[in-house]
């Protein structure tokens, strides 16, 4: 297991490297299909909280197409991986029999076996790794092993990148808020809190984000300055 533990460290190096959500994604597809070789197409899954399934990312058409006949179908290793079992292995997947309506799809489009593991970030379910080879019939042990050792790497890196993603997030929607609080103050001289309140109300009443709200304002503020201008 020497070479497959390099590649994963390889792996979890490059993955740390990007900057986006995306970009990360992106690179923890590509990096699976290079650290578990016998596995030529992968794809991340993400279960949002009203139980609908996305993928995120994928190396190619196959498991986009798949995954999303799973989420449709309601039923196959990758559905089974997030919402029951963290590993699902499918030896020989044209004899398969737990995914009567799957199957017979996924052998017509080339599979031959089949791997869904659940990531997780601190204990937290953060989404789900698929894994297709059109390539071989079996799943070596050693692979199943490679495939959960790399879900765990991903699955840190991954909750950490987000949580990144979720903290900018929140420092720019601050800042485009204190802008609008700004505009406001100077256009009908007022106090910071009134201001705020005035957005609130406005999002309340229009059913609109408060960051919304604030963007249309600091918007519409730019464009009319550059009117006058």
């Amino acid at each position: 297991m020497d070479t497959p533990n390099l590649t994963l460290a390889d792996a979890a190096e490059t993955i740390g490297q990007q900057g986006t959500v995306e970009e990360t994604l992106d690179a923890i597809v590509h990096a699976a299909r290079t650290s578990i070789p016998e596995f030529g197409h992968v794809s991340i899954s993400e279960r949002h909280r009203d139980g609908t399934i996305e993928t995120r990312a994928g190396t190619d058409q196959l498991p986009w197409d798949l995954d999303a006949l799973q989420y449709d179908l309601r039923q196959g290793p990758c559905v089974d991986s997030l919402e029951h079992e963290p590993v699902v292995v499918v030896d020989h997947l044209r004899h398969e029999q737990r995914w009567p309506d799957y199957i017979p799809q996924a052998a017509a489009a080339g599979v031959r076996c089949q791997i869904g593991v659940r990531l997780f970030s601190d204990g937290r379910h953060v989404g789900g790794l698929n894994l297709y080879s059109t390539d071989h019939d079996e799943v070596d042990p050693d692979t199943i092993a490679t495939a959960r050792l790399f879900a765990t790497h991903v699955g840190v890196v991954l909750g950490h990148v987000e949580q990144v993603h979720h903290l900018n997030q929140a420092l720019q929607n601050r800042k485009v808020i204190g802008q609008a609080i700004g505009i406001l103050m100077e256009r009908y001289r007022i106090d910071p809190d009134r201001a705020f309140q005035f957005m609130v109300r406005a999002s309340s009443t229009g059913h609109i984000k408060l960051r919304d709200v604030a963007e249309e304002l600091v918007t519409t503020s730019v464009e009319s300055y550059r009117r006058r201008d």
